[in-house]
Protein backbone atom coordinates (compact mmCIF):
# COMPACT_ATOMS: atom_id res chain seq x y z
CA UNK A 1 0.00 0.00 0.00
CA UNK A 2 1.16 3.58 -1.28
CA UNK A 3 -0.69 6.32 0.74
CA UNK A 4 0.17 9.37 -1.22
CA UNK A 5 -2.07 13.05 -1.10
CA UNK A 6 -4.36 14.49 -3.47
CA UNK A 7 -5.85 17.74 -3.73
CA UNK A 8 -9.34 17.14 -5.17
CA UNK A 9 -12.13 19.21 -5.90
CA UNK A 10 -15.98 19.14 -5.85
CA UNK A 11 -18.85 21.38 -7.56
CA UNK A 12 -22.18 21.58 -6.89
CA UNK A 13 -23.69 21.82 -9.78
CA UNK A 14 -27.05 22.65 -8.41
CA UNK A 15 -25.54 26.10 -6.81
CA UNK A 16 -23.60 27.20 -10.15
CA UNK A 17 -25.43 29.92 -11.89
CA UNK A 18 -23.47 30.36 -14.96
CA UNK A 19 -22.38 33.57 -14.52
CA UNK A 20 -18.57 32.84 -15.99
CA UNK A 21 -16.78 35.05 -13.24
CA UNK A 22 -14.56 31.80 -12.62
CA UNK A 23 -13.65 31.94 -16.00
CA UNK A 24 -12.95 35.46 -15.82
CA UNK A 25 -11.17 35.53 -12.79
CA UNK A 26 -8.72 32.41 -14.52
CA UNK A 27 -8.32 34.39 -17.43
CA UNK A 28 -7.56 37.81 -16.04
CA UNK A 29 -4.45 35.69 -13.92
CA UNK A 30 -3.46 33.10 -16.38
CA UNK A 31 -3.95 33.61 -20.22
CA UNK A 32 -4.00 37.35 -20.78
CA UNK A 33 -0.93 37.21 -22.86
CA UNK A 34 0.13 36.86 -26.50
CA UNK A 35 -0.19 33.05 -27.64
CA UNK A 36 -3.23 32.30 -24.99
CA UNK A 37 -5.93 34.20 -26.34
CA UNK A 38 -8.46 31.25 -27.75
CA UNK A 39 -7.55 29.22 -24.07
CA UNK A 40 -9.68 29.10 -21.22
CA UNK A 41 -8.15 26.97 -18.29
CA UNK A 42 -11.80 27.59 -16.74
CA UNK A 43 -14.84 27.15 -18.57
CA UNK A 44 -18.67 26.77 -18.21
CA UNK A 45 -20.83 24.88 -20.60
CA UNK A 46 -24.92 24.80 -21.14
CA UNK A 47 -25.82 20.74 -20.88
CA UNK A 48 -27.38 19.32 -23.07
CA UNK A 49 -24.36 20.95 -25.26
CA UNK A 50 -21.54 20.37 -27.28
CA UNK A 51 -18.94 21.81 -25.14
CA UNK A 52 -15.70 23.72 -25.55
CA UNK A 53 -14.00 22.60 -28.11
CA UNK A 54 -16.93 21.19 -29.97
CA UNK A 55 -17.39 18.02 -29.08
CA UNK A 56 -14.80 17.08 -27.01
CA UNK A 57 -16.35 14.09 -25.57
CA UNK A 58 -16.33 12.43 -28.26
CA UNK A 59 -13.41 10.50 -28.13
CA UNK A 60 -14.04 8.53 -31.88
CA UNK A 61 -12.54 11.88 -33.13
CA UNK A 62 -9.98 13.41 -30.47
CA UNK A 63 -8.51 9.59 -29.15
CA UNK A 64 -8.10 10.86 -25.64
CA UNK A 65 -8.19 9.10 -22.32
CA UNK A 66 -7.36 5.48 -21.91
CA UNK A 67 -9.09 1.81 -23.20
CA UNK A 68 -8.92 -1.64 -21.37
CA UNK A 69 -7.81 -4.24 -24.14
CA UNK A 70 -8.97 -7.39 -23.73
CA UNK A 71 -6.79 -9.61 -25.92
CA UNK A 72 -4.03 -8.81 -24.13
CA UNK A 73 -4.42 -9.92 -20.38
CA UNK A 74 -6.65 -6.26 -20.08
CA UNK A 75 -3.74 -4.15 -20.33
CA UNK A 76 -4.32 -0.21 -19.89
CA UNK A 77 -2.91 1.57 -22.91
CA UNK A 78 -3.62 4.90 -24.46
CA UNK A 79 -6.72 5.53 -26.62
CA UNK A 80 -4.29 7.70 -28.68
CA UNK A 81 -1.51 5.37 -29.57
CA UNK A 82 1.22 3.20 -28.46
CA UNK A 83 5.40 4.40 -28.85
CA UNK A 84 5.34 3.20 -32.75
CA UNK A 85 2.56 5.50 -32.69
CA UNK A 86 4.00 8.37 -31.22
CA UNK A 87 6.96 7.85 -33.26
CA UNK A 88 5.35 7.61 -36.73
CA UNK A 89 3.29 10.76 -35.87
CA UNK A 90 5.64 12.72 -33.84
CA UNK A 91 5.88 15.57 -36.84
CA UNK A 92 2.11 15.75 -37.64
CA UNK A 93 -0.72 14.92 -35.09
CA UNK A 94 -3.75 13.78 -36.80
CA UNK A 95 -6.09 14.29 -33.36
CA UNK A 96 -6.11 17.65 -32.87
CA UNK A 97 -8.36 19.96 -32.61
CA UNK A 98 -8.33 22.85 -34.45
CA UNK A 99 -9.06 26.34 -33.81
CA UNK A 100 -12.61 26.43 -35.29
CA UNK A 101 -13.02 23.77 -32.44
CA UNK A 102 -12.04 26.40 -30.06
CA UNK A 103 -12.90 29.81 -31.38
CA UNK A 104 -10.68 32.08 -33.30
CA UNK A 105 -10.51 34.65 -31.00
CA UNK A 106 -11.26 38.46 -31.71
CA UNK A 107 -10.91 42.19 -30.94
CA UNK A 108 -12.29 44.89 -32.44
CA UNK A 109 -11.13 48.09 -34.37
CA UNK A 110 -12.03 50.60 -31.88
CA UNK A 111 -9.44 53.34 -33.74
CA UNK A 112 -12.04 53.48 -36.34
CA UNK A 113 -14.35 54.62 -33.96
CA UNK A 114 -12.29 56.80 -32.18
CA UNK A 115 -10.95 58.21 -35.42
CA UNK A 116 -13.94 58.37 -37.89
CA UNK A 117 -14.84 61.21 -39.31
CA UNK A 118 -18.24 63.16 -39.10
CA UNK A 119 -21.01 61.22 -40.89
CA UNK A 120 -24.22 60.23 -41.12
CA UNK A 121 -23.56 56.99 -40.58
CA UNK A 122 -22.94 55.40 -37.28
CA UNK A 123 -19.40 54.52 -37.69
CA UNK A 124 -19.00 50.40 -36.69
CA UNK A 125 -15.91 48.47 -35.33
CA UNK A 126 -15.16 45.31 -36.88
CA UNK A 127 -14.27 42.17 -35.83
CA UNK A 128 -10.17 41.60 -36.22
CA UNK A 129 -8.82 38.33 -35.36
CA UNK A 130 -6.03 37.96 -32.04
CA UNK A 131 -4.14 35.37 -33.95
CA UNK A 132 -4.11 36.84 -37.80
CA UNK A 133 -4.68 40.48 -37.20
CA UNK A 134 -6.85 40.22 -40.10
CA UNK A 135 -10.45 41.51 -40.76
CA UNK A 136 -12.96 38.55 -39.67
CA UNK A 137 -16.13 38.55 -42.70
CA UNK A 138 -18.01 36.64 -39.49
CA UNK A 139 -17.77 35.26 -36.13
CA UNK A 140 -18.93 31.68 -35.54
CA UNK A 141 -18.33 30.62 -32.27
CA UNK A 142 -16.72 31.55 -28.79
CA UNK A 143 -15.57 30.00 -25.47
CA UNK A 144 -19.42 29.53 -24.24
CA UNK A 145 -21.75 30.15 -27.56
CA UNK A 146 -23.72 27.96 -26.30
CA UNK A 147 -24.77 29.84 -23.39
CA UNK A 148 -28.52 28.84 -22.07
CA UNK A 149 -29.23 26.92 -25.59
CA UNK A 150 -29.39 23.56 -23.98
CA UNK A 151 -32.67 22.71 -25.70
CA UNK A 152 -31.74 23.85 -28.67
CA UNK A 153 -31.75 21.46 -32.26
CA UNK A 154 -28.03 22.70 -32.66
CA UNK A 155 -26.39 22.19 -29.74
CA UNK A 156 -28.26 20.10 -27.37
CA UNK A 157 -28.95 17.45 -30.32
CA UNK A 158 -25.00 17.33 -30.80
CA UNK A 159 -24.02 16.25 -27.34
CA UNK A 160 -22.43 13.39 -27.67
CA UNK A 161 -24.45 12.03 -24.19
CA UNK A 162 -27.31 11.76 -26.42
CA UNK A 163 -25.31 9.42 -29.07
CA UNK A 164 -27.86 6.51 -29.33
CA UNK A 165 -31.11 8.33 -27.42
CA UNK A 166 -34.25 7.34 -28.03
CA UNK A 167 -36.97 9.10 -30.23
CA UNK A 168 -38.63 10.16 -27.19
CA UNK A 169 -35.90 11.28 -25.55
CA UNK A 170 -34.81 13.42 -28.08
CA UNK A 171 -38.37 14.78 -28.24
CA UNK A 172 -38.91 15.96 -25.04
CA UNK A 173 -35.39 17.64 -24.92
CA UNK A 174 -36.78 20.03 -28.10
CA UNK A 175 -40.34 20.44 -26.30
CA UNK A 176 -40.30 23.48 -25.00
CA UNK A 177 -42.27 22.95 -22.22
CA UNK A 178 -39.90 19.98 -21.31
CA UNK A 179 -36.82 22.19 -22.07
CA UNK A 180 -34.22 21.92 -19.21
CA UNK A 181 -30.44 22.91 -19.14
CA UNK A 182 -27.88 23.34 -16.50
CA UNK A 183 -24.26 24.59 -16.12
CA UNK A 184 -21.36 22.42 -16.19
CA UNK A 185 -17.98 24.28 -15.12
CA UNK A 186 -14.79 22.81 -16.05
CA UNK A 187 -11.06 22.72 -15.04
CA UNK A 188 -8.22 20.62 -15.38
CA UNK A 189 -9.12 16.88 -13.19
CA UNK A 190 -5.30 16.96 -11.93
CA UNK A 191 -5.85 13.20 -12.37
CA UNK A 192 -4.37 10.23 -10.75
CA UNK A 193 -3.95 8.57 -13.84
CA UNK A 194 -3.74 11.70 -16.36
CA UNK A 195 -3.33 10.76 -20.33
CA UNK A 196 -1.51 14.18 -21.16
CA UNK A 197 1.37 12.88 -18.84
CA UNK A 198 1.65 9.38 -20.32
CA UNK A 199 1.38 11.06 -23.97
CA UNK A 200 3.88 13.44 -24.00
CA UNK A 201 7.33 11.92 -25.71
CA UNK A 202 9.47 14.49 -23.96
CA UNK A 203 8.34 13.75 -20.63
CA UNK A 204 7.66 17.21 -19.84
CA UNK A 205 4.58 16.71 -18.30
CA UNK A 206 4.30 15.91 -14.12
CA UNK A 207 2.66 15.54 -11.12
CA UNK A 208 4.04 17.29 -8.21
CA UNK A 209 5.07 14.72 -5.29
CA UNK A 210 3.12 16.66 -2.79
CA UNK A 211 -0.16 17.66 -3.57
CA UNK A 212 -0.53 15.63 -7.18
CA UNK A 213 -1.12 18.89 -9.21
CA UNK A 214 -0.18 18.37 -12.85
CA UNK A 215 2.26 20.50 -14.47
CA UNK A 216 4.11 21.02 -17.58
CA UNK A 217 7.76 21.63 -17.76
CA UNK A 218 8.41 25.08 -19.93
CA UNK A 219 11.66 23.82 -20.50
CA UNK A 220 11.43 20.32 -21.63
CA UNK A 221 8.26 20.92 -23.39
CA UNK A 222 9.22 20.80 -27.42
CA UNK A 223 5.43 21.51 -28.53
CA UNK A 224 5.03 17.44 -29.78
CA UNK A 225 1.12 17.88 -28.77
CA UNK A 226 0.36 14.88 -27.93
CA UNK A 227 -0.65 16.57 -24.62
CA UNK A 228 -3.54 17.86 -26.15
CA UNK A 229 -5.05 14.82 -27.81
CA UNK A 230 -3.94 12.81 -24.77
CA UNK A 231 -6.18 14.40 -22.37
CA UNK A 232 -9.67 13.52 -22.87
CA UNK A 233 -11.08 16.78 -21.26
CA UNK A 234 -9.17 18.65 -23.18
CA UNK A 235 -7.56 20.93 -20.60
CA UNK A 236 -3.93 21.24 -22.24
CA UNK A 237 -3.42 23.79 -25.13
CA UNK A 238 -0.84 25.11 -27.25
CA UNK A 239 0.46 28.21 -27.25
CA UNK A 240 1.28 29.52 -30.87
CA UNK A 241 3.48 32.09 -30.11
CA UNK A 242 5.93 30.61 -27.01
CA UNK A 243 5.64 26.74 -28.72
CA UNK A 244 4.74 25.24 -25.57
CA UNK A 245 1.92 23.69 -24.29
CA UNK A 246 -0.14 24.73 -20.92
CA UNK A 247 -2.81 24.19 -18.16
CA UNK A 248 -4.36 24.70 -15.16
CA UNK A 249 -1.77 24.89 -12.64
CA UNK A 250 -4.78 24.66 -9.76
CA UNK A 251 -3.07 28.10 -8.89
CA UNK A 252 -0.49 26.42 -7.15
CA UNK A 253 1.32 29.68 -6.02
CA UNK A 254 -2.06 30.30 -4.15
CA UNK A 255 -2.64 26.83 -2.67
CA UNK A 256 1.72 27.33 -1.35
CA UNK A 257 0.68 30.30 0.69
CA UNK A 258 -2.88 28.91 1.86
CA UNK A 259 -5.31 30.53 -0.14
CA UNK A 260 -7.74 28.54 -2.54
CA UNK A 261 -7.43 29.14 -6.30
CA UNK A 262 -8.73 32.10 -8.13
CA UNK A 263 -11.51 30.01 -9.21
CA UNK A 264 -12.62 29.14 -6.63
CA UNK A 265 -11.99 32.12 -4.17
CA UNK A 266 -14.35 34.45 -7.26
CA UNK A 267 -16.91 31.72 -7.17
CA UNK A 268 -20.37 33.52 -6.66
CA UNK A 269 -22.57 30.61 -6.25
CA UNK A 270 -20.41 29.03 -3.92
CA UNK A 271 -20.58 25.52 -6.05
CA UNK A 272 -16.76 24.94 -5.53
CA UNK A 273 -15.16 22.87 -2.67
CA UNK A 274 -11.31 21.78 -2.06
CA UNK A 275 -9.23 19.15 0.18
CA UNK A 276 -7.17 17.01 0.33
CA UNK A 277 -7.99 13.08 -0.08
CA UNK A 278 -4.99 10.53 0.45
CA UNK A 279 -5.07 7.45 -2.21
CA UNK A 280 -3.49 4.22 -2.54
CA UNK A 281 -0.81 4.38 -5.43
CA UNK A 282 -0.52 0.95 -6.13
CA UNK A 283 -3.93 0.36 -6.92
CA UNK A 284 -4.20 2.75 -9.71
CA UNK A 285 -4.04 0.57 -12.57
CA UNK A 286 -6.01 -2.05 -10.98
CA UNK A 287 -8.48 0.47 -10.65
CA UNK A 288 -8.44 2.12 -14.44
CA UNK A 289 -8.71 -1.08 -15.31
CA UNK A 290 -11.89 -1.98 -13.69
CA UNK A 291 -15.63 -3.17 -15.90
CA UNK A 292 -17.19 0.43 -16.96
CA UNK A 293 -20.27 0.29 -14.81
CA UNK A 294 -17.68 -0.52 -11.68
CA UNK A 295 -15.11 2.51 -12.54
CA UNK A 296 -17.24 4.92 -9.98
CA UNK A 297 -17.10 2.36 -7.20
CA UNK A 298 -13.30 1.55 -7.73
CA UNK A 299 -12.57 5.54 -7.29
CA UNK A 300 -14.37 5.68 -4.42
CA UNK A 301 -12.27 2.25 -3.16
CA UNK A 302 -9.19 3.94 -3.73
CA UNK A 303 -10.00 6.98 -1.74
CA UNK A 304 -9.00 5.83 1.59
CA UNK A 305 -10.29 6.95 5.38
CA UNK A 306 -8.01 9.02 7.11
CA UNK A 307 -9.34 8.29 10.40
CA UNK A 308 -8.08 4.61 9.93
CA UNK A 309 -5.40 4.02 12.14
CA UNK A 310 -3.54 1.95 8.83
CA UNK A 311 -3.63 4.05 6.78
CA UNK A 312 -2.27 7.08 8.90
CA UNK A 313 0.11 4.58 9.44
CA UNK A 314 1.12 3.97 6.05
CA UNK A 315 0.59 7.89 5.08
CA UNK A 316 3.57 8.38 8.02
CA UNK A 317 5.89 6.24 6.59
CA UNK A 318 5.36 7.77 2.71
CA UNK A 319 6.87 10.76 4.39
CA UNK A 320 2.89 12.56 4.73
CA UNK A 321 3.12 15.13 7.44
CA UNK A 322 1.02 15.23 10.11
CA UNK A 323 -0.88 18.47 9.16
CA UNK A 324 -1.64 17.09 5.98
CA UNK A 325 -3.39 13.96 7.74
CA UNK A 326 -5.53 16.52 9.89
CA UNK A 327 -6.58 17.94 6.43
CA UNK A 328 -7.40 15.01 4.78
CA UNK A 329 -9.73 14.17 7.87
CA UNK A 330 -11.49 17.73 7.33
CA UNK A 331 -11.54 17.64 3.75
CA UNK A 332 -15.42 18.68 2.32
CA UNK A 333 -14.08 16.40 -0.58
CA UNK A 334 -14.17 13.24 1.37
CA UNK A 335 -17.50 13.61 2.77
CA UNK A 336 -18.40 14.56 -0.84
CA UNK A 337 -17.28 11.78 -2.60
CA UNK A 338 -16.80 8.95 -0.15
CA UNK A 339 -18.74 9.11 3.21
CA UNK A 340 -22.28 10.31 1.50
CA UNK A 341 -21.45 9.05 -2.43
CA UNK A 342 -23.23 11.89 -3.95
CA UNK A 343 -20.37 13.53 -6.36
CA UNK A 344 -19.08 11.29 -8.98
CA UNK A 345 -16.56 12.02 -11.85
CA UNK A 346 -17.02 13.67 -14.81
CA UNK A 347 -16.65 10.85 -17.90
CA UNK A 348 -15.21 7.91 -15.79
CA UNK A 349 -14.65 5.46 -18.54
CA UNK A 350 -11.57 7.89 -19.86
CA UNK A 351 -9.57 5.70 -16.68
CA UNK A 352 -7.79 8.96 -16.18
CA UNK A 353 -9.29 8.52 -12.47
CA UNK A 354 -9.98 12.36 -12.42
CA UNK A 355 -9.78 14.31 -9.29
CA UNK A 356 -12.46 16.97 -9.49
CA UNK A 357 -15.82 14.98 -8.78
CA UNK A 358 -19.76 16.81 -9.22
CA UNK A 359 -22.70 16.80 -6.83
CA UNK A 360 -25.37 16.66 -9.94
CA UNK A 361 -28.17 19.16 -10.04
CA UNK A 362 -31.64 18.07 -9.42
CA UNK A 363 -34.30 18.48 -11.60
CA UNK A 364 -36.36 21.09 -12.07
CA UNK A 365 -40.01 20.95 -9.60
CA UNK A 366 -42.60 18.40 -11.13
CA UNK A 367 -45.23 20.71 -12.73
CA UNK A 368 -47.99 20.76 -14.99
CA UNK A 369 -49.61 24.26 -17.29
CA UNK A 370 -53.24 23.99 -16.73
CA UNK A 371 -55.93 26.40 -18.04
CA UNK A 372 -52.22 28.89 -18.32
CA UNK A 373 -51.97 28.04 -14.97
CA UNK A 374 -48.22 26.57 -13.88
CA UNK A 375 -48.84 24.43 -10.94
CA UNK A 376 -47.25 21.38 -9.04
CA UNK A 377 -48.11 18.20 -10.25
CA UNK A 378 -50.62 16.86 -7.39
CA UNK A 379 -50.03 13.94 -4.89
CA UNK A 380 -52.17 11.48 -6.83
CA UNK A 381 -50.09 12.26 -10.12
CA UNK A 382 -46.61 12.12 -8.22
CA UNK A 383 -44.63 8.86 -8.70
CA UNK A 384 -42.41 9.79 -5.40
CA UNK A 385 -42.36 12.00 -3.17
CA UNK A 386 -42.77 15.96 -3.43
CA UNK A 387 -40.89 17.45 -5.86
CA UNK A 388 -39.08 14.07 -7.24
CA UNK A 389 -39.85 11.57 -10.08
CA UNK A 390 -37.01 10.05 -11.19
CA UNK A 391 -38.77 8.79 -13.81
CA UNK A 392 -40.55 11.26 -15.30
CA UNK A 393 -37.34 13.85 -14.94
CA UNK A 394 -36.94 16.64 -17.63
CA UNK A 395 -32.86 15.66 -17.05
CA UNK A 396 -32.71 12.13 -18.26
CA UNK A 397 -31.59 9.30 -15.87
CA UNK A 398 -29.42 7.89 -18.96
CA UNK A 399 -27.80 11.13 -19.97
CA UNK A 400 -26.56 11.88 -16.73
CA UNK A 401 -25.39 8.43 -16.22
CA UNK A 402 -23.58 9.18 -19.39
CA UNK A 403 -22.27 12.25 -18.29
CA UNK A 404 -21.47 11.16 -14.38
CA UNK A 405 -21.21 7.63 -14.41
CA UNK A 406 -20.18 5.64 -17.06
CA UNK A 407 -23.47 4.73 -17.87
CA UNK A 408 -24.52 3.14 -14.67
CA UNK A 409 -28.00 4.14 -14.30
CA UNK A 410 -28.01 2.46 -10.89
CA UNK A 411 -25.16 4.79 -9.00
CA UNK A 412 -26.78 7.93 -10.11
CA UNK A 413 -30.68 6.91 -9.22
CA UNK A 414 -28.97 5.95 -5.54
CA UNK A 415 -27.23 9.66 -5.70
CA UNK A 416 -30.38 11.32 -6.70
CA UNK A 417 -32.36 9.60 -4.24
CA UNK A 418 -30.15 11.03 -1.18
CA UNK A 419 -30.80 14.48 -3.16
CA UNK A 420 -34.36 13.82 -3.63
CA UNK A 421 -34.23 12.64 -0.32
CA UNK A 422 -32.64 15.98 1.64
CA UNK A 423 -35.07 18.16 -0.19
CA UNK A 424 -37.47 16.42 1.17
CA UNK A 425 -36.88 16.29 4.69
CA UNK A 426 -35.75 19.93 4.43
CA UNK A 427 -38.64 21.42 3.27
CA UNK A 428 -40.54 19.35 5.58
CA UNK A 429 -38.19 20.93 8.77
CA UNK A 430 -38.77 24.89 7.04
CA UNK A 431 -41.75 24.77 5.05
CA UNK A 432 -43.93 22.09 7.20
CA UNK A 433 -45.59 20.84 4.39
CA UNK A 434 -45.01 17.80 3.32
CA UNK A 435 -46.37 14.28 5.58
CA UNK A 436 -43.94 12.25 7.89
CA UNK A 437 -44.97 9.32 6.27
CA UNK A 438 -43.59 10.67 2.93
CA UNK A 439 -40.55 12.22 4.60
CA UNK A 440 -39.35 8.93 5.95
CA UNK A 441 -40.28 7.15 3.03
CA UNK A 442 -37.60 9.60 1.36
CA UNK A 443 -35.01 8.95 3.66
CA UNK A 444 -36.03 5.07 3.26
CA UNK A 445 -34.93 5.17 -0.36
CA UNK A 446 -32.40 7.37 -0.28
CA UNK A 447 -30.79 4.77 2.41
CA UNK A 448 -29.64 7.94 4.30
CA UNK A 449 -30.50 9.60 7.65
CA UNK A 450 -31.82 12.43 9.34
CA UNK A 451 -28.58 13.24 10.49
CA UNK A 452 -26.86 12.72 7.79
CA UNK A 453 -29.06 14.71 5.60
CA UNK A 454 -28.61 17.70 8.34
CA UNK A 455 -25.09 17.23 7.27
CA UNK A 456 -25.17 17.31 3.69
CA UNK A 457 -27.35 20.68 3.67
CA UNK A 458 -24.71 22.15 6.01
CA UNK A 459 -22.01 21.86 4.15
CA UNK A 460 -24.26 22.28 1.10
CA UNK A 461 -26.24 25.87 1.77
CA UNK A 462 -24.60 27.22 4.95
CA UNK A 463 -20.88 26.32 4.59
CA UNK A 464 -18.23 28.80 6.27
CA UNK A 465 -15.21 29.47 4.06
CA UNK A 466 -12.73 27.25 6.17
CA UNK A 467 -15.41 24.59 5.39
CA UNK A 468 -15.50 24.73 1.55
CA UNK A 469 -11.79 25.66 1.16
CA UNK A 470 -9.80 23.13 3.19
CA UNK A 471 -5.96 24.08 1.83
CA UNK A 472 -3.32 21.82 3.46
CA UNK A 473 -0.39 23.23 4.06
CA UNK A 474 2.34 22.04 1.29
CA UNK A 475 5.39 22.22 3.13
CA UNK A 476 6.99 21.57 -0.28
CA UNK A 477 11.02 21.61 1.40
CA UNK A 478 9.35 18.49 3.55
CA UNK A 479 7.84 17.04 0.87
CA UNK A 480 10.50 17.23 -1.65
CA UNK A 481 13.14 15.51 1.09
CA UNK A 482 10.73 12.64 2.03
CA UNK A 483 10.88 11.64 -1.51
CA UNK A 484 13.95 12.45 -3.19
CA UNK A 485 16.57 11.88 -0.25
CA UNK A 486 19.64 11.53 -1.86
CA UNK A 487 21.38 12.90 -5.31
CA UNK A 488 22.19 10.17 -7.81
CA UNK A 489 25.83 10.26 -7.84
CA UNK A 490 26.33 9.57 -11.61
CA UNK A 491 23.75 11.98 -13.01
CA UNK A 492 23.33 14.32 -10.25
CA UNK A 493 19.96 13.96 -10.60
CA UNK A 494 17.18 13.01 -8.47
CA UNK A 495 16.35 9.29 -8.51
CA UNK A 496 12.83 9.30 -10.70
CA UNK A 497 10.12 7.53 -8.90
CA UNK A 498 6.97 6.10 -10.77
CA UNK A 499 3.88 5.25 -10.08
CA UNK A 500 1.07 3.06 -11.88
CA UNK A 501 0.55 2.81 -15.70
CA UNK A 502 3.73 5.04 -16.13
CA UNK A 503 2.56 8.16 -14.01
CA UNK A 504 6.41 9.56 -13.25
CA UNK A 505 6.90 12.43 -10.66
CA UNK A 506 10.01 14.34 -12.35
CA UNK A 507 12.77 15.84 -10.75
CA UNK A 508 14.74 18.66 -11.88
CA UNK A 509 15.45 20.05 -7.88
CA UNK A 510 14.20 23.47 -9.46
CA UNK A 511 10.97 22.20 -10.20
CA UNK A 512 10.57 19.55 -7.07
CA UNK A 513 9.32 16.14 -7.48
Amino acid sequence: MDIRAQVSMVFHLDKCIGCHTCSIACKNIWTDRKGTEYMYWNNVETKPGTGYPTRWEDQTKYRGGWVVDGQRQKSLRLRLQGKWGTLTNIFYNPYLPTLDDYFEPWTYDYQNLINAPLADEQPTARAISMVTGKYMDTIEAGPNWDDDLGGSQVYANNDPNFDGASDEEMRQINEINSTVFFYLPRICNHCLNPGCVAACPQGALYKRGEDGVVLVSQERCRAWRMCVSGCPYKKTYFNWSTGKAEKCILCYPRLESGQPPACFHSCVGRIRYIGLVLYDADAIEETAKSPQDQLVMAQRNIIKDPFDPEIIAAARANGIPAAKIQAAQQSPVYQFVKKWGIALPLHPEFRTLPMLFYVPPLGPVLAKVENGVYNNISHEARLGPLMSSLERSRVSLRYMASLLSGGNEEIIRDVYKKLVAVRVYMRSRKVKDIPDEEVQRALSEGKTTAAEVEAIWRLTSMPTFEERFVVPPMERETAVDALFPQLDPVSHNYPIRRGAVGVGFHTDPARGP
